[in-house]
């Protein structure tokens, strides 16, 4: 007699993927704030927003992964830092809009579901929300045999935030003579991996655990570590600044991604060696002999923030950010745009 399949025989093992909902539980309160409304394991994720103070809410929402910097994971085994990239690559597309973030929802997709790696994951989206002062109140996972070869797993998320109408950073106000202030990254955060692994592994021949002189650390730390999460930057030290705009450096790096917000008939000009350049990204160009506008197009390059201010308020923000120990350069100006001219200068 044929025994009955189940859908465990089908390598989906529902017993595993509730268990691993428990941990998720206790990672989802341990970023609990006000609004959150039941727990983890319904349906959808409820929350309150509070409206007090504003006169016109507007909601915010930005979605995306983590990309090919998985494959670094993947590589050294090590998961708990991911979700940290998942969560700073929505929420920091949110604050430059001017909101504060509410809450986020994390999908898991993996071929087998592997608790141990499940919850080092989720705890990595946990610390993100944590870091964010959001909430995370949902999420799922998925696991979707013979899609994902061994262990391998990909991520997404969401995230929501608020923001008064009148309070909105869209860059309207932007003027020519503004000045550029940029922050700095945390190194590559969660754009160009394709062409860092084929500078290191492909064209190098690299090891994940080579020692590497120029980094003072193994190739594999240093790819690995966590997207800066700007929430506290935005909405703590710099409060008291009348910001004309903000733009977070990812794909496309500092050449496509301040213009997004730049009015139309103005133009800005970056000071190219304004900043010290950390030396992960000259170790790349070097290795990859990399020109110097792919790197401007593909890496932040070391500024993973910049902020737009008059220029009578460019040296009291430098001065906030650096009296908290955030490294930070005035890194260029908003300039007319010329006829014929590109609309980003490098000096």
């Amino acid at each position: 007699m044929t025994k009955p399949l189940t859908y465990a025989d089908a390598g989906v093992d529902i017993d595993k993927a509730n268990r691993f909902v428990g941990a998720v539980k206790k990672i989802a309160a341990s970023t609990s704030r006000k609004g959150v409304l039941g727990r983890i394991g319904g349906f959808g994720g409820l929350f309150a927003p509070d409206w007090s103070g504003m006169s016109d809410p507007i909601l915010v929402s930005a979605t995306d992964g983590v990309g090919t910097k998985l494959k670094i994971a993947f590589m050294l085994d090590r998961h708990d830092s991911v979700g940290i990239d998942l969560v700073a690559m929505s929420v920091n597309d949110i604050i430059v809009q001017g909101a504060r973030p509410l809450f986020f929802l994390d999908y898991l997709s993996v071929g087998k579901l592997d608790e141990s790696t499940a919850t080092a994951v989720v705890s990595g989206v946990g610390e993100g929300c944590r870091q964010a002062q959001c909430a995370l109140i949902g999420g799922e996972t998925a696991e979707m045999p013979g899609l994902y070869a061994g262990n391998e797993y990909d991520l997404a998320g969401f995230a929501v935030g608020l923001v008064d109408r009148q309070a909105i950073l869209d860059g309207s106000t932007i003027q020519s003579g503004d000045q550029l202030i940029g922050i700095a990254s945390s190194g590559l955060h969660s754009n160009g991996y394709s062409l860092v692994r084929k500078i290191c592994f492909a064209h190098l021949g690299l090891k994940i655990d080579a020692h590497v002189a120029e980094l003072g650390q193994p190739v594999g730390e240093a790819l690995l570590t966590p997207t800066r999460i700007y929430v506290e930057t935005l909405f703590d030290t710099l409060t008291e600044i009348a910001l004309r705009g903000a733009a977070h450096i990812t794909g496309g790096g500092l050449s496509e991604n301040i213009i997004r917000v730049v009015p139309k008939g103005l133009g800005i000009e970056i000071r190219q060696h304004s900043w010290p350049v950390p030396p992960i990204f000259h170790f790349l160009q070097q290795a990859g002999k990399v020109e110097n506008a792919e790197m401007q197009r593909t890496f932040n390059n070391g500024i993973g923030l910049v902020v737009f201010v008059r220029e009578s308020d460019a040296q009291q923000t430098l001065d906030r950010l650096n009296s908290t120990n955030q490294k930070a350069w005035h890194i260029g100006r908003v300039v007319p745009q010329t006829r014929n001219k590109d609309r980003v200068g490098w000096i």
